[in-house]
């Protein structure tokens, strides 16, 4: 089982903080650094400086990090149009040497639209536009050099694009949620992995029974799909710095242990053991709220993920 960092900088965090993270993580040995996409901090707290844009941190991070893999939980559909996506994410997994994954959701945060402008549409129309915007990035980055790509849909129209810059490498495509019929369908249709968020055992088995039937009923091996979950992360040494950190980022500490992995290394481990017998993920991105405590990055690399490995 391996282990990723997932960040969440809206609520406040600059690049130099972003990198700090990244750089600790690389050289703990964690598989991937990611972060959200989103433009406006959620809950209590100032989200100072402000937020920062994913792909723009995604680029600096390709030139500042040598060795670990990129990406997001998950891009918003509605922040981008297809096109210059498909091109800026090219760009940034060329700048990494080939490190890049790419996360792509619906957007769900009606708030930051409002705040920055975006449009934000129904329901409907968002997962018509995600369909659509899938369909056209990987569209886009399997063209063969030397060929043009077209696409002709309900909100989207591509003609004769030269379907460039290609990528450094083929792009692991990430699609999750907890929708019951349309996101497991995008995931059966499109992803090389499929992503749980912040979803007890039960319910995760459910949702990922679904994804299963999804690519069965299109012809799909569903062991093609890698199955990962992202949860809250809040591991101390003993009671008492578990309780320190969880105050340090405003939770409960019973509160965490039922949602999320929380206690010293030995229960996190016999939780992450529950999760891999019951649902067979092979990823965990832990959600690190405090970034400033880098010890805590180090902790569970140090004393939770060398026991995963067997």
């Amino acid at each position: 089982m391996e282990l990723r960092i997932f960040t969440e900088p809206q609520q406040g965090a600059s690049y130099d903080e972003l990198l700090t993270v990244a750089r600790t993580a690389e050289a703990a040995g964690y598989g991937a650094f990611f972060r959200s996409d989103h433009y406006l901090k959620m809950g209590d707290g100032d989200g100072l400086p402000g937020p920062t844009d994913a792909w723009i941190t995604l680029a600096g991070l390709a030139r500042d990090t040598e060795t670990i893999r990129l990406g997001t939980l998950m891009t918003a559909a509605t922040f981008r149009h297809p096109g210059p996506l498909a091109i800026g994410v090219a760009q940034v997994d060329q700048m990494s040497g080939g490190r890049v994954e790419f996360g792509l959701g619906a957007g769900w945060f009606e708030a930051e639209h409002t705040a920055y402008g975006l449009p934000f549409p129904s329901t409907v129309e968002r997962f018509e536009r995600y369909a659509e915007q899938l369909e056209i990035v990987t569209g886009l980055w399997n063209t063969p050099v030397g060929e043009t790509y077209a696409f002709a849909g309900k909100h989207y129209e591509l003609a004769d694009s030269p379907a460039l810059p290609k990528p450094a490498h083929k792009i692991p495509i990430l699609v999750g949620g907890t929708g019951r019929k349309r996101t497991p369908a995008l995931a059966a249709k499109f992803a090389d992995e499929f992503n749980l968020p912040f979803q007890n055992v039960d319910a995760a088995v459910e949702l990922l029974a679904r994804v299963d039937a999804a690519c069965t009923a299109i012809g799909r091996d569903p062991a093609e799909i890698s199955r990962s979950v992202a949860l809250v992360v809040c591991v101390g040494r003993d009671d008492a710095e578990v309780a320190r950190r969880a105050a340090a980022i405003g939770r409960e500490v019973d509160e965490l242990r039922q949602s999320g992995l929380t206690g010293t290394p030995a229960e996190v481990v016999d939780k992450l053991g529950t999760w891999r017998e019951k649902t067979g993920i092979s990823r965990v991105y832990l959600q690190v709220l405090d970034l400033a405590d880098l010890d805590h990055v180090e902790l569970v690399a140090s004393s939770v993920a060398p026991q995963l490995r067997s």
